[in-house]
């Protein structure tokens, strides 16, 4: 097969701007409702955890850096945990309990009710993702999906779903982040932390 470089990336961002594009037009509703969740959270003393496999991990572990930190300016944080990266837990979770546990357990240690799990699969067929979720719905803990595709299970399990409109994985998760980093900086925003942005109109 002859590889044609112009053309793969012609077609890269071809397809990336068309998925943009689509999930601009499909998830304006859901993602406001995931702020207002994730914002009534902060307000109430509650914390946001992220959760995923592989590239979704690495997406929980960013974002929840970005709201513990900071995102683009200094100001106070906003308690987020990655149930992905404390290696113990992870361990002996998968060692005692089986991996489909992963999360569900750390969501039973840590989660109260007034939380809100954000649960990361471009599937929406992980089973420790699902399991994870059940649990979090068992102690009041509002479920946000991200995912693509079809929905996967968790389409009917989420309190709030951002169903990317692709079935390419890598777009999907193009998205997820973009989602997720919009969520930072709308939260930080909307919680009284750092001045409107001069690029977004301001509202009475």
């Amino acid at each position: 097969m002859t590889f044609s470089y112009p053309a793969f990336w012609q077609s890269e961002f071809d397809e990336h701007e068309a998925v943009a594009a689509a999930t601009r037009q499909a998830l304006a509703e859901p993602f406001e409702k995931m702020l207002n969740a994730a914002a009534a959270c902060a307000k109430s003393g509650g914390k946001i955890m992220f959760i995923g496999n592989g590239g979704s991990a690495a997406d929980a572990q960013h974002l929840a850096t970005e709201l513990t930190v900071r995102y683009k300016t200094d100001r106070a944080p906003i308690a987020a945990i990655a149930l992905t990266t404390d290696t113990s837990a992870l361990t002996a979770i998968g060692n005692d309990f089986g991996f489909e546990h992963l999360f569900a357990r750390q969501v039973a240690a840590l989660g109260k009710k007034g939380d809100v799990l954000i649960a990361i699969s471009t599937s929406g067929n992980s089973k420790n993702v699902i399991n994870a979720i059940a649990e979090a719905k068992k102690i009041g803990v509002t479920v946000v999906g991200f995912t693509g595709k079809t929905g996967g299970s968790m389409g009917s399990l989420c309190d709030i779903l951002l169903n990317v409109p692709s079935a390419t994985t890598a777009r999907i998760q193009e998205m997820h982040i973009t989602l997720g980093q919009m969520l930072c900086g709308a939260l930080e925003i909307k919680l009284g932390l750092v001045e409107t942005d001069k690029k977004v109109p301001k509202t009475a």
